[in-house]
């Protein structure tokens, strides 16, 4: 890869360039406010870490962990909430990179191991994380909740 490629905290003013990252990966357009709401929060949340990769200037992958501390481990936890690469970016090693980036900020924040969830369906990110060592050990349920009033 013969570009220039940095990776850095993220600010406010990367938030049309992440929204576009994440409705690319999820293939839908979401509420821009109510992103933004959640993106400003998360900015301000010292458990969050908001990383931004740069590929010659513009934002071509964000990654969002999570360090948080559960009773049942001797060690805080980071926890991978997002991890996305821009579409035409994919298979240079960009997500790698980011991966490497959280799990040394995991290391640094003292945490005993680091996380991720994925959906079923997303069976070539699931061969991408254990590229980058890691394993298979849990199952994550969830339940879709309510809005309120209904």
């Amino acid at each position: 890869m013969g570009e220039a490629w940095d990776i850095r905290m993220a600010r406010e003013d990367d938030a049309p360039e992440i929204y576009r990252l994440v409705c690319e990966l999820e293939g839908q357009q979401f509420v821009y406010d109510a992103f933004f709401r959640s993106f400003a929060s998360q900015l301000s949340d010292p458990a969050v870490h908001c990383l931004v990769l740069e590929v010659d200037g513009r934002v071509a992958g964000y990654l969002n962990l999570r360090i948080d501390h559960h009773i049942h481990h001797a060690r805080p936890t980071a926890e991978i909430l997002e991890l996305i690469v821009a579409a035409g970016e994919r298979g240079a090693g960009l997500g790698a990179r980011l991966v490497e980036r959280a799990r040394l900020l995991a290391i640094s924040e003292g945490c005993e191991l680091m996380e991720v969830a994925s959906k079923f369906e997303r069976t070539d990110a699931h061969r991408f994380y254990e590229r980058c060592g890691m394993v298979k050990t849990h199952y994550r349920l969830t339940m879709p909740l309510p809005t309120e009033g209904e």
